[in-house]
């Protein structure tokens, strides 16, 4: 039967859990025992005694949950402690920010270990019920909204009093994936009048679906903009340029501005200029969903609120999706639990098969080196 360990994050501001009771409960049921750090999930409100009474066994320390572990679940890269407790040859499964974090994937490696980046789960029919970054960027789509909404000094929805009438807020959407989609949802049911932009032309039809309304230069390049991933493509300069003038007029009639764009591996594109930045009215919003990637907004600093100098409010907001740490953390274990699966063979036995397309396709670092074809150097 393999053991499965669970263990507290450890980097700071991290409060998601990479099991909660449910999916314990589940794992223990599919064959597999689990451990789990005491304390482990306590930043996300689940307790140790619901994970004992879900049947898991509870360690003291990450040391004692990890040494005899044949899988380690995390929400990030597993510590140098962690690491070094691996026994050789055990799997790790997490969001291992694998572009950013290199050398936690060469000390992985170096343990001998099989680790999986959640990140790079294909998005294949198959896979869905896998996806952390649509699960994690859905809350992180909503979060940016109430954020932006309780720093923002007015209401957001048009009110009709005997003093007279509140405007609904004006609220611009930059990247419309699964973020950008529900934050457009999320400020549509505030009561704010929004509109959104994103390269890729099947996105329109998105977002009108949801009340907002569609802005972007509707040229060839912009029809052609789209993987056969569904990423966004990195858009030429001079696209770029046409973009930024139809946006900056935009920009600077807006109450709310939340940035959402980016492109695997590469560095956050540049959404918002200074000058636009510059633009805007006093006590406006600009949400940058970016920040841990540098940020779509020039200005923008990870962890702060900026205030610009004509009084406009950058938020750089950091692991939003952690400010909802229950809900994040029930998804997030969900999308484990699937993955989990593939390490059974149809009898249920722990049998891995790195050759399934999912486990390949995800597979960073094995047998003492970092394998991924995007990795390589």
């Amino acid at each position: 039967m393999a053991l499965i360990a669970v263990t507290k994050e450890s980097r700071a501001g991290e409060t998601r859990v990479a099991a909660t009771p449910e999916t314990v409960k589940k794992l223990i049921a599919a064959g597999f025992a689990v451990t789990v750090e005491a304390g482990a999930g306590l930043a996300a409100s689940y307790q140790d005694a619901d994970y004992e009474a879900a049947g898991a066994s509870l360690a003291k320390t990450a040391k004692a949950a990890v040494e005899k572990a044949d899988i380690l679940f995390k929400v990030r890269a597993p510590a140098d402690a962690e690491i070094a407790a691996l026994k050789s040859g055990a799997i790790v499964v997490a969001m291992l920010n694998p572009y950013q974090e290199k050398a936690a994937l060469e000390a992985l490696a170096a343990k001998g270990a099989s680790a999986f980046a959640m990140e790079f789960v294909p998005r294949i029919t198959r896979a869905q019920v896998m996806d952390v970054l649509s699960s994690q960027a859905n809350l992180a789509g909503y979060r940016a909204v109430i954020e932006a909404a309780e720093a923002f000094g007015k209401a957001m929805p048009m009110m009709m009093t005997a003093a007279g009438t509140v405007a609904a807020a004006k609220v611009f959407i930059m990247g419309v994936g699964v973020a950008g989609l529900q934050a457009i949802a999320t400020a549509r049911r505030l009561g704010a009048v929004v509109t959104a932009t994103d390269v890729r032309p099947a996105t329109k039809e998105q977002v009108e679906s949801l009340g907002a309304k569609f802005l972007a230069v509707e040229d060839e390049e912009f029809k052609n903009a789209q993987t056969a991933g569904g990423y966004a493509k990195e858009m030429s300069a001079e696209y770029q340029a046409k973009q930024a003038a139809l946006v900056s007029s935009h920009i600077a009639k807006q109450d709310i501005v939340i940035t959402t764009a980016l492109i695997p591996g590469r560095p956050a594109p540049k959404l918002v200029s200074a000058e636009q930045v510059a633009s805007m009215r006093p006590g406006s919003i600009l949400v940058d969903l970016a920040i841990e990637q540098g940020g779509n907004v020039v200005g923008a600093k990870l962890g702060e609120v900026v205030v610009t100098a004509n009084g406009a409010k950058i938020l750089g907001v950091p692991n939003l999706p952690g400010r909802i740490a229950v809900d994040a953390s029930a998804l997030y274990a969900r999308n484990l639990f699937a993955f989990a699966g593939l390490f059974l063979n149809k009898e249920g036995a722990f049998a891995p098969d790195f050759e399934d397309e999912i486990l390949k396709a995800a597979l960073v670092t094995q047998g003492g080196a970092i394998v991924h074809p995007s990795l390589k150097a």
